[in-house]
């Protein structure tokens, strides 16, 4: 089962401007063949075929308690999209009531990349990639010979890592950036996660590949704080109680990567502290949440008192 919790795994600051294009370059990070919808539903899938997860607990939780993270980064991307497609929120814009649609308020929209993420999504976020093809199923590899899987792990967190570094060099608002800067820390865990646990397996010390593209988290402002704080050599359960046994593999005296500040690798309870969900302003205009939304705010307003 999984437990949702209403937060993002970071608070991701406000866009400096409506950048549609920018949000287009994130959409590859969500539904390009290395993005976040790619890594879930591959260790989702794998997670729910693997076999003897009773006698292989440390591998089959680390393959489990990834899943949950990986579940958070499609609605981190997600958010760090619908913000870049809308812009600064104007506070209350959503009731300062609808323009004249007839002076065409979206015109500009007709030449941006993914039209389509606001005259079908109303500027949200989709699993599509940069250029509007959906993401995949092809895409998902669970085979349930555990040492070609978690090999193909390695490589999609490696392709991941790339995706993420071509992404944070198209765009400069602080919102893409941001999200590339933590799924940069986040997926480098990951792909160390997975060459320490073939290590087990198989004595190839795989980790030394690391990173892949060489390219070091050091050299990106946006990890310093992430590494600062010890999330490069952070793995979360993502359950009050469930998937520890990973830390005979993440921990039991491994180190943090040579490039990373150093410190033993740690297997912690739970999930981060997380920050708030950026609340995307209505748009009258594009029918978000309606026209005329008025009526609307009353009756929620009215359920929600009702309800406390």
């Amino acid at each position: 089962m999984f437990l949702r919790v209403d937060k993002l795994q970071i608070e991701l600051p406000a866009p400096a401007q409506q950048d549609p294009n920018a949000a287009a370059a994130l959409q590859e990070l969500l539904g390009g063949k290395y993005g976040e919808m790619s890594t879930l539903n591959n260790y989702l899938f794998q997670s729910f075929n693997f076999r003897s997860k009773s006698k292989l607990k440390p591998f089959y939780s680390l393959v489990a308690a990834i899943t949950a993270e990986e579940l958070g980064h499609v609605e981190l991307v997600s958010n760090g999209v619908a913000m870049l497609n809308n812009g600064p929120d104007e506070p209350d814009g959503d009731m300062v009531g609808p323009t004249d649609i007839s002076g065409a308020p979206f015109e500009v929209m007709k030449d941006i990349r993914l039209a389509s993420g606001f005259l079908s999504h109303g500027g949200g976020a989709v699993p599509v990639n940069g250029n509007g093809l959906s993401w995949n199923n092809d895409f998902v590899t669970t085979t349930g010979n555990v040492i070609f899987d978690l090999l193909h792990n390695f490589h999609l967190e490696c392709g991941a890592r790339l995706h993420k570094l071509r992404v944070y060099e198209t765009v400069s608002d602080p919102t893409g950036r941001e999200v590339c800067g933590y799924l940069l820390v986040r997926g480098s865990v990951h792909a160390h996660a997975y060459a320490l646990a073939l290590k087990q397996i198989t004595g190839v010390e795989i980790e030394k590949m690391l990173p892949t593209p060489n390219i070091p988290l050091g050299n990106i402002p946006e990890c310093q704080k992430y590494l600062e704080e010890g999330s490069h050599r952070r793995l979360y359960t993502f359950s009050p109680q469930d998937y520890v046994a990973m830390s005979a593999i993440w921990g039991n005296g491994e180190m943090a990567l040579p490039d990373d500040p150093p410190g033993e690798l740690e297997v912690v309870e739970g999930m981060p502290d997380g920050g708030k969900i950026h609340e995307l302003v209505g748009e009258p205009s594009a029918f978000t949440p309606d026209y005329a939304p008025e009526e609307m705010f009353e009756i929620a307003t009215k359920l929600y008192q009702a309800s406390r």
